[in-house]
């Protein structure tokens, strides 16, 4: 069935607040100063005046490079790093007769790993270039003069003072003033999802100058001037001035249409384009996020520099020893090492200048040890982390099926960061809630209705330790059908019934209110189908709660609204038409709306519905007849996390509508700086003597497996706070509900509702009400924390209001609160603002130095997912703000368990792995460096042919470091998930901390002592050869380099808990392909290969010594490792041996008493050494789960 038209909907007429307030305010007349400069020639494009103001073109990128300044710009990104610097100065230096080696096997590795990581960059901004061509070569309707006709044209072509059409369901091309639409009263609605998050429809409307404007022809003459602000950010204000037949007329951001919004509901609109390209709001927007970088990143630049101390150290130990070998070689007038010729040598190694000889070895030695700096680490890591982020996409336990989306890491940068989370800040509303509003309960003359219980309510039911009356939660109630919206159950007023009620009258105003009040507009899908949209997600579910109970709306048009009712006489369904006079609309000051009707019998009705205290403050004595039960109800409701609000109606009399109309007409009309004002108070007027219906409950239900996630969470030993708008009473139940709040923990309560604030606040003396409420806030702290401390077994959880935090937040108490709250393992802050939320962030990332979470679903979220270390957007039905500012996304918050104790945990350990093996097998490596350079008196002669050195890092040990940083767990997900204590690890930074990396460097160097005298030891001596001959300098590189590889990659393997035939190839093949590549290189002629040349087909593959060196080289290089981990598993064992022995463990009683002995004693061990808030929460955690059991 076609959809009901609503093209003659005069709203302009109706909406007279939110919708359609007017600019005039004093703000205007700074139009042509500074800021307020630009003008727009309207259809006139193409005029002289228009082309000199040579604005920009609506062409618009966001990649970082172009064509042209991509190469310089990336490697510009690429020489910020440290190591790459000093790569490229070795690189350049290697020309010189100072380098060791050539320059080809220096330049080589330092081209591919720069050039990988330039490919990288590159790929992702052709990515990004794709996608702005798309958006580029959209097309929009242009209006043509000379043709008075549209014509299509891309959106990069588009230019300012453009008339253009934009139709259903179309993104509007630019920022354009809207002059007209397909309503007669020029209205129209947006859907601004893409800016600011909100799925709700915008009402917007044309000036009433140009409103008629709706047809090809009519714009044909149409010329004005518009003044107004320059180019900005702020999307919800707009300043200018629309100049039209010798007439002024103010702009407001209800005539501005922004870019990247989409028109729905209105088959078009006209408009004039006022900003393009950059210049639009949503690209003024546009900046970059943070730049984050993660703990371990900033430690590995520290590492870095000890390297880069070290390399110094050893050049300058070398070229010392060098200078003083050199100085010896010429002793009284006598050459001592008369065989090197030094009376007809080269500066580098003169006896008579032995200084200059010691300082050019010195930078000798800074290329030649050049390898304990790993050249490949950082584009290895970053590989690592690129599929890391395949994986969390590709994780179906993360998909939710219902939304169709899976999890996704919009940025590959923070992985390991999510397993060092120490708290987490998250939003309430469409985070641990749905944000899917549902009428559930209603109180109608001081009757309560609506079966069953609310999660909060059987929550909190639980916790005073009372006996459950029902049962049954709402969603278990009988149900003919799911109705989104709809989730009441009472078979007293449902199917008719309530016309048998003692107070059916009182049921049937309350529920005409509900079909009425509201600026909803019905949309036909079919037969007996019918869809509102909405401008709230309460306001639908009013809208259909209404129509399930037999007062459907089904027609909106210009002055009225119908309805299909139930005739309680007859019993049969009647349409009534309600004539609509006013809408008087909520806004966050009213926090009420209102519409005046004319009804079937010719009464003028407002019919009213808002907040509780602000409707019983306007009730008349006559009307409070249910006020005590109400309240009552109300209250109950809060206590079970429903959303409350008040419904009245009022009676006009015809005298007093006409006088307060005229009245009301003139303020609106008026454009003078008081007018909002003015209107409000009028407003007020009309609005009073009410008489009280009921209340409505609507239900915000808990996402599905919440209450499970955090308790897995806090038993992880993160802290969790929530910062939430909502009312103190609402979000300390919802804590109960989803476990935030703990049977045994007690609450510490921070406030300003106290009588004598209340008191200070009548009188309004802003000073005293802040210095005493500064007092009264610092009070409470202070005993809270003397609470904490003295009652230091116990678990907390702290609760303050927003404008207690504002007080909170003062220089002088800041430190204080900040403490109290970490020593809390639970915080709830109630009534934030967003700027709240981001500055709390920013304090607890600040205070604790460490890794903070935050965790949001709406636009009012992106500060606080910015400015934490790890922001996560919950992709609902708040929009993709949230998502877009976020580092990881997740369609559900039960999601964010297994993102950080399996993922975060895996990418932690692999990462802090990776990094020390990295650091270790490049020591390992250099080392035998220096103890050859040392055996040959400093010379600068290289243990390795020159390519052997450079394939290093590159081919012989990358494979197998890439593949652990990929794939290694230490136990599987689901023992991840059944031993949260297991992330501790993590936030202690167990894996990468000072002690466990100089730990791995001590092994990398008792490694390169035993390669290299072991080796030297072996195979100098005896003869190598089976024709008698002693091994050269080249076996000796060979036989050391074949140790080296076989060391580093078998200490690899000892490093891996999980094996995979990815594994076991790169490991594996990576040793097999130095043979290879021994041999192919050795085949090559001796001009290019040198000292390689059939070196190991020819002297050491034939020879036994070769192979038992490395036997014995390799096992003895491994046993230090070998000891240390048997000493460690056995006496000190981390969390993941303790895991692995209870899964490996028989099934033995005797062993099985044995180990748990063991375990005990360990667990409690590990207990005694973690933070004290972390242990008591886990005891805490633990208490309450054997009351539940």
């Amino acid at each position: 069935m076609a959809r009901i038209r609503k093209r003659s909907i005069q709203l302009s007429k109706l909406c007279s607040f939110a919708c359609c307030r007017s600019s005039s305010r004093d703000d205007h007349a700074e139009i042509g100063q500074k800021g307020y400069s630009r003008v727009v020639y309207c259809n006139e494009p193409d005029s002289q005046e228009q082309i000199r103001l040579r604005y920009r073109g609506n062409y618009v990128s966001t990649t970082k490079y172009t064509a042209v300044n991509f190469i310089p710009k990336s490697l510009f990104e690429q020489f910020r790093r440290v190591a790459n610097i000093y790569f490229l100065v070795v690189a350049c230096v290697s020309f010189s007769p100072l380098a060791p080696y050539s320059a080809p096997s220096i330049i080589l590795p330092l081209v591919v790993v720069i050039g990988a990581t330039m490919a990288k960059e590159g790929v992702e901004d052709w990515r990004r270039n794709l996608q702005d061509i798309e958006a580029n070569n959209r097309k929009v309707e242009v209006y043509d003069k000379s043709s008075c006709s549209f014509r299509q044209t891309k959106w990069k072509d588009l230019r300012v003072g453009e008339l253009v059409k934009v139709c259903k369901d179309e993104y509007f091309p630019a920022d354009i003033l809207l002059l007209s639409s397909s309503y007669e009263d020029g209205v129209c609605y947006v859907e601004t999802m893409n800016l600011d998050g909100e799925t709700n429809l915008k009402l917007k409307h044309a000036l009433n100058v140009t409103y008629f404007r709706s047809s090809a022809e009519s714009l044909k003459e149409f010329r004005a001037v518009i003044k107004c602000e320059d180019p900005n950010e702020h999307l919800y204000s707009f300043i200018g001035t629309l100049y039209s037949d010798c007439q002024q007329y103010s702009l407001s951001p209800q005539q501005i249409l922004l870019r990247d919004s989409k028109l729905k509901n209105t088959e078009y609109i006209f408009g004039v384009v006022i900003f393009t390209g950059h210049d639009t709001k949503v690209m003024q927007n546009a900046t970059d996020p943070p730049s984050k970088r993660t703990k371990i990143e900033r430690r590995m630049d520290r590492i870095i520099y000890v390297l880069f101390s070290a390399l110094i150290l050893v050049s300058f130990i070398g070229s010392l020893f060098f200078g003083i070998e050199t100085n010896n070689d010429l002793s009284g007038g006598n050459y001592t090492r008369w065989y090197l010729r030094p009376d007809k040598t080269t500066v580098f190694f003169d006896p008579r200048r032995p200084a200059v000889a010691a300082f050019l070895h010195c930078l000798t030695g800074l290329m030649l040890y050049g390898y304990l700096i790993p050249i490949s680490l950082y584009v290895s890591i970053e590989i690592c982390k690129v599929l890391q982020s395949i994986f969390i996409n590709q994780d179906q336990a993360m998909y939710d099926e219902e939304m169709d989306r899976p999890a996704h890491a919009r940025t590959s940068n923070l992985n390991e960061e999510l397993g060092q989370v120490h708290t987490i800040l998250s939003d309430k509303t469409g985070t641990l809630t749905c944000n899917s509003m549902e009428f559930v309960k209603c109180s109608i003359a001081g009757t309560l209705y609506g079966r069953g219980m609310t999660e909060v309510e059987i929550a909190l039911a639980r916790k005073r330790g009372e006996q459950l009356t029902e049962q049954a939660p709402i969603d278990a109630s009988e149900s003919k059908k799911s109705i989104k919206g709809f989730n009441f159950r009472d078979e007293r007023i449902m199917d008719g019934k309530w016309v048998s009620e003692p107070q059916r009258d009182v049921i049937q105003r309350f529920f005409r209110v509900l079909a009425t009040c509201h600026t909803a507009v019905p949309e036909v899908m079919g037969p007996d189908e019918i869809m509102y949209e909405a401008e709230s997600p309460d306001e639908a579910a009013f809208v259909i709660a209404a129509r399930e109970v037999g007062f459907e709306f089904f027609v909106r048009n210009p002055t009225s609204i119908k309805l299909r009712e139930l005739d309680p006489t007859s019993g049969i369904r009647v349409d009534r038409v309600y004539e609509l006079l006013h809408v008087l609309e909520f806004s966050s000051a009213r926090k009420r709306m209102s519409v005046i009707v004319k009804n079937p019998e010719n009464q003028l009705l407002l019919l009213v519905k808002g907040a509780d205290s602000v409707i019983f403050e306007r009730l008349s004595k006559e009307g409070r007849a249910y006020e005590e039960q109400t309240k009552e109800h109300i209250e109950k409701y809060s206590e079970a996390g429903l959303r409350t609000m008040a419904v009245a109606y009022r009676e006009l009399d015809d005298d007093e509508y006409k006088t307060w109309e005229q009245e009301f007409l003139k303020a609106k009309t008026s454009v003078s700086a008081d007018r909002d004002v003015l209107m409000d108070e009028l407003a007020g007027q009309i609005e009073r003597d009410l008489i009280l219906l009921g209340a409505t409950a609507v239900e915000d239900k808990l996402q599905k497996g919440v209450p499970d996630c955090i308790d897995k969470l806090a038993r992880a030993g993160i802290g969790i706070w929530v910062l939430t708008g909502d009312k103190r009473g609402t979000a300390v139940n919802i804590g109960y509900a989803c476990s935030l709040i703990r049977h045994g923990m007690k609450q510490i309560v921070i406030t300003l509702e106290l009588l004598e604030i209340l008191a200070l606040e009548k009188e309004g003396d802003k000073e005293a009400i802040a210095e005493a409420s500064l007092k009264s806030i610092k009070l409470q702290i202070r005993k809270a924390k003397s609470q904490v401390t003295e009652e230091s077994s116990t678990e907390f959880g702290l609760i303050i209001d927003g404008k207690s935090l504002t007080y909170a937040m003062d220089k002088n108490l800041v430190d204080s609160f900040m403490d109290l709250a970490m020593r809390c393992a639970t915080v709830i802050c109630c009534r934030s603002s967003p700027k709240q939320k981001a500055v709390i962030t920013r304090l607890v990332k600040s205070v604790t130095g460490r890794t903070t979470l935050a965790i949001g679903d709406g636009a009012n979220d992106v500060g606080m997912l910015q400015e934490a270390d790890i922001g996560v957007g919950i992709s609902g039905v708040e929009g993709m703000q949230a998502v877009m500012a976020s580092d990881f996304a997740i369609a559900q918050f039960r999601f964010l368990e297994r993102l950080l104790l399996v993922h975060g945990h895996w990418c932690y350990r692999r990462i802090s792995m990776m990094i020390c093996y990295f650091f270790y097998k490049n020591i390992t490596f250099g080392f035998t460096l220096f103890w050859f350079e040392a055996y040959t008196s400093f010379s600068g002669q290289p243990a390795y042919n020159d390519w052997y050195m450079s394939c290093y890092n590159v081919f012989f040990t990358s494979l197998p470091v890439i593949a652990l940083g990929v794939f290694d767990q230490d136990v599987s997900a689901r023992l991840c998930l059944k031993h949260p204590l297991l992330y501790q690890e993590g936030v202690r930074n167990i894996l990468f901390n000072w002690p466990r990396i100089l730990g791995w460097m001590f092994n990398g160097l008792l490694s390169s002592i035993i390669i290299y005298f072991l080796t030297t030891n072996s195979i100098t001596g005896p003869a190598f050869r089976k024709d008698g001959q002693v091994a050269d300098y080249s076996v000796l590189g060979v036989t050391m380099y074949t140790c080296v590889v076989w060391t580093v990659n078998c200490q690899m393997a000892l490093s891996i808990n999980y094996f995979t035939w990815i594994q076991h190839l790169f490991i594996w093949g990576s040793i097999a392909f130095w043979y290879i590549f021994l041999v192919v290189y050795g085949s090559i002629p001796p001009t290019v290969s040198t000292t390689a040349y059939k070196v190991f087909v020819e002297a050491c593959a034939p020879s036994i010594l070769y192979w038992l060196t490395t036997l014995l080289v390799v096992i003895a290089a491994l046993l230090p490792l070998l000891s240390y981990r048997a000493f460690q598993i056995r006496f000190r064992p981390m969390e993941h041996d303790r895991i692995q022995i209870q899964r490996r463990r028989p099934e033995s009683t005797e062993y099985d008493a044995t180990q748990r002995r063991l375990s005990e004693s360990s667990e409690a061990r590990t207990s005694s050494e973690l933070p004290s808030e972390v242990r008591i929460r886990i005891d805490s955690l633990k208490a309450s789960s054997k009351r539940k059991n």
